[in-house]
């Protein structure tokens, strides 16, 4: 399956409150995106809260898209990724 990395901007800031109704939300992200075939690995929040880069694997970008429009959420970027990390050459 593809990997790909999503670059979104939340001009107030990304508002997911550290409750039991901001993991109920996440978890609504997961139900939605499941529905395309999608799975949301992790994301990577800026200290503002203004900019995400999230991880998915997916099997195409318009899967991502269609998910992030079901899901509220803006996409400024779909890029295709691989991994590359420290232990490449073990």
């Amino acid at each position: 399956m593809p990997r790909y990395l999503v670059e979104r901007t939340f001009a107030d800031g990304l508002q997911i409150p550290i409750s039991a109704d901001g993991a109920t939300a996440c978890l609504r992200v997961v139900d939605r995106n499941a529905d395309e075939g999608v799975t949301w690995i992790h994301s990577y929040v800026t200290d503002d809260k203004k900019k995400t880069f999230c991880v998915y694997d997916g099997p195409n970008p318009e899967a991502i898209r269609k998910t992030a429009g079901k899901n509220s959420l803006p996409v400024d970027r779909i890029t295709q990724v691989s991994v590359l990390d420290p232990y490449f050459y073990r």
